[in-house]
């Protein structure tokens, strides 16, 4: 049977995320702990764990079929690489930092300096856009040591809280791009292959919708039932169910999670009481 072949990152943050909404999209993974390759017991899925850097070759070369990557990897090796779906997770900055005694104030400072990276596309690109003139260094592993030890007078790394900057007494002073996790395809797919990642994206989509939204179940008297379902319209339209208590009704719909607070001195105004949120496993529209 023909299986849809996916490269994940083989360890990190973005490997446990990429494992998780497989799983949530009802997707069972063989523990493959020590092992590069395993296979779905439930999905034509072959799940091969490589190294990130590796992945869009991979992607190139037709080994994979498609992959789950952090666009900060896309735009520094990747972007000739078609994005199936943006997953809405794993999300993170890359970004200029330097010393906190640094008497920075713009961007032209930099010219002239050195910027220690592992992105050395990603800030090039950058840097010519900008008309800044810098030398950059290229590093692989722990590039926030770089101006500490001067090798560098500033970096350019991910940033995710900031607690890996503060503790080498860095600051973030430019942000250069945002990122979170993709999933991008190999442009030698085949066929089979595509008919198989059509029905994955359809469960990750269905999984990412379900993220978002959550059940709203509330009562109100029936007067003001049409003012509440233009305020909680539904998917199509909200349900309705008559309330022992004569002239009430629940009514039940789903809203947009960050919507739910701009909406509840609305709802409130029309009389809505008893008023439940609930999350959603799955949403299929």
């Amino acid at each position: 049977m023909k299986k849809l072949k996916i490269a994940i990152q083989k360890s990190g943050r973005l490997h446990d995320d990429s494992l998780k909404i497989l799983k949530e999209a009802g997707i069972y993974i063989d523990d493959a702990r020590g092992q590069l390759k395993t296979s779905a017991r439930n999905f034509p899925l072959e799940v091969l764990y490589l190294r990130n850097e590796d992945i869009p070759q991979y992607l190139r070369d037709g080994v994979v079929d498609v992959a789950i990557i952090g666009e900060n990897l896309w735009v520094e090796k990747g972007s000739d690489l078609p994005i199936a779906e943006k997953l809405d997770f794993s999300k993170c900055k890359v970004s200029i930092a330097v010393p906190k005694d640094s008497s920075y104030q713009n961007l032209s400072d930099l010219n002239g300096k050195k910027i220690a990276t592992s992105y050395p596309n990603t800030v090039q690109n950058y840097l010519d856009k900008k008309n800044i003139s810098a030398e950059l260094h290229i590093i692989s592993g722990s590039v926030e040591i770089a101006p500490n030890i001067g090798l560098a007078d500033a970096i350019v790394d991910i940033v995710s809280s900031g607690n890996t900057l503060f503790k080498n007494n860095l600051k973030e002073v430019e942000e250069i791009l945002k990122s979170e996790a993709i999933l991008t395809v190999s442009p030698k797919i085949e066929p089979k292959a595509k008919q198989i990642l059509e029905k994955l994206q359809f469960r990750i989509q269905s999984v990412l919708k379900a993220r978002t939204s959550k059940y709203v179940l509330l009562n109100a008297p029936n007067d003001n039932i049409k003012e509440i379902i233009k305020i909680l319209p539904g998917m199509k339209s909200p349900t309705l169910l008559p309330l022992a208590k004569e002239g009430w009704s629940s009514l039940h719909s789903v809203i947009e999670e960050e919507r739910f607070w701009e909406v509840i001195d609305d709802l409130k105004a029309q009389g809505a009481e008893g008023i439940l949120i609930c999350p959603i496993e799955k949403m299929v529209l």
